[in-house]
């Protein structure tokens, strides 16, 4: 295995003795430790931190006297996040450290988080925080970020703090220890990225099945909004060969205020990398609410179903229908690589097929429209006469993905 280094990162100045005690443990399992320090108002360098306060400053374009003359604790704590996030990339990127822990309250987990998300998956993170509860989405993110609650606050060492601090340095040890099988043929496969829903699950597994048959390998995404957003990022940090977007429901969640949006740029990392990418409307019959009584009075009369207890769908209309689609052409539009439609006209969903509450020909009529309507010249639409959970077309959409991969790399 051989010893490995943990990056520590924090807030040296007020959080001097809890780190010290945490990089004791990590030495004491035979790794060696890496020591930022974002502390902007550390009383002065010291010899035992590997970077101060002033070289995170500086990785964002600042001095640390620029900040003290500021004295603005909230420009300070943003400036801190965009340099740490910029050295801890370029130390990841230079080969110095192998994991990450930081330690903080709601300030310091800002800026210690924003450095992990700039990580790949592969790198162990671990982040003690007093914010570990609640909605930690902006913390988190699209990576793989460890969060353990610290229970009491990080101010030094006490019965309770030693064990949380105990825990987390083994946890990241025992990451970093935990070394990846070397599998080259596993590696070597190229992946495939696909989107789905439970609406959209049995097209999906079918598609898994047939392109896992023909060696590659299928990460499946959910589409919770966290879902596309991860998907998103990984076609963007250049881990995916081509997507199957079956299911971008999360797109009718961004127009219509639905609790699974993905943001705005869903739809996007795949052509702005070039990638083929196969377009579904998969779900956008839906918008997904919480518990009925969270939907929206605007939307109250229109066609809902309770999903579960806790998810509500709303079917889009017609004129909710031409919007999306002219967002997609838009999106499309600006593929630099191979990019595709293929469009079940019998639903696109199991609610949207004939005899079920979302069956409306008509609103995914207008979709269709106003696709052809604003789509450039050269990308390709495939109607089919089929629903989205047919076997024929989960067929169809492979062959047709497979056909856009051959075209990209005749043209690379």
């Amino acid at each position: 295995m051989g010893s490995k280094t943990v990056l520590l990162l924090g807030a040296f100045d007020t959080k001097g003795e809890d780190y010290a005690y945490v990089e004791q443990l990590v030495l004491s399992r035979g790794h060696r430790v890496l020591k930022v320090n974002f502390g902007t108002f550390s009383a002065e360098q010291d010899a035992s931190w590997d970077y101060g306060p002033g070289d995170v400053a500086a990785a964002a374009g600042f001095t640390l006297e620029e900040l003290h003359a500021r004295n603005d604790r909230g420009h300070a704590m943003t400036v801190m996040s965009r340099g740490a996030a910029a050295l801890v990339r370029k130390l990841y990127s230079e080969g110095q450290f192998h994991a990450i822990l930081g330690m903080g309250g709601t300030g310091g987990s800002s800026v210690i988080s924003a450095a992990m998300r700039e990580l790949p998956i592969a790198v162990p993170k671990v982040l003690v925080s007093t914010a570990a509860s609640g909605d930690t989405s902006a913390m988190v993110g699209t990576r793989n970020i460890v969060l353990v609650p610290s229970v009491v606050d990080i101010a030094g060492i006490n019965r309770i703090s030693e064990e949380v601090y105990r825990q987390a340095a083994g946890a990241v040890c025992g990451m970093i220890e935990m070394e990846a099988a070397n599998n080259t043929a596993e590696v070597s496969k190229p992946v495939i990225a696909v989107t789905m829903f439970g609406n959209t699950t049995k097209c999906v597994e079918r598609c898994r099945e047939r392109l896992t048959a023909l060696g590659y390998e299928v990460l499946v995404f959910h589409c919770t909004g966290t879902g596309g957003r991860t998907m998103e990022g990984l076609v963007e940090d250049g881990l995916v060969e081509a997507v199957l977007d079956i299911t971008t429901t999360e797109l009718a969640d961004e127009l219509c205020g639905g609790v699974f949006t993905a943001g705005p740029t869903r739809l996007e990392a795949a052509g702005k990398k070039g990638v083929p990418h196969l377009i579904v409307p998969g779900c956008l019959d839906m918008v997904n609410f919480g518990p009925v009584e969270t939907v929206p009075e605007a939307y109250r009369d229109g066609k809902l179903v309770v999903w579960n207890p806790t998810v509500t769908l709303l079917r889009t209309n017609p004129e909710q229908n031409a919007e999306l689609g002219r967002m997609m052409a838009g999106k499309a539009n600006r593929a630099q690589g191979p990019v595709r439609f293929m469009i079940p006209l019998r639903g696109w969903s199991i609610l949207d097929s004939p005899g079920n509450e979302f069956w409306w020909p008509e609103a995914d009529a207008a979709l269709i429209s106003a696709l052809k309507d604003n789509l450039r010249p050269g990308i390709p639409l495939t109607e089919l006469d089929m629903n989205i959970n047919d076997d024929a077309f989960a067929d169809q959409a492979v062959d047709q993905l497979l056909e856009m991969i051959k075209e990209r790399e005749n043209h690379v």
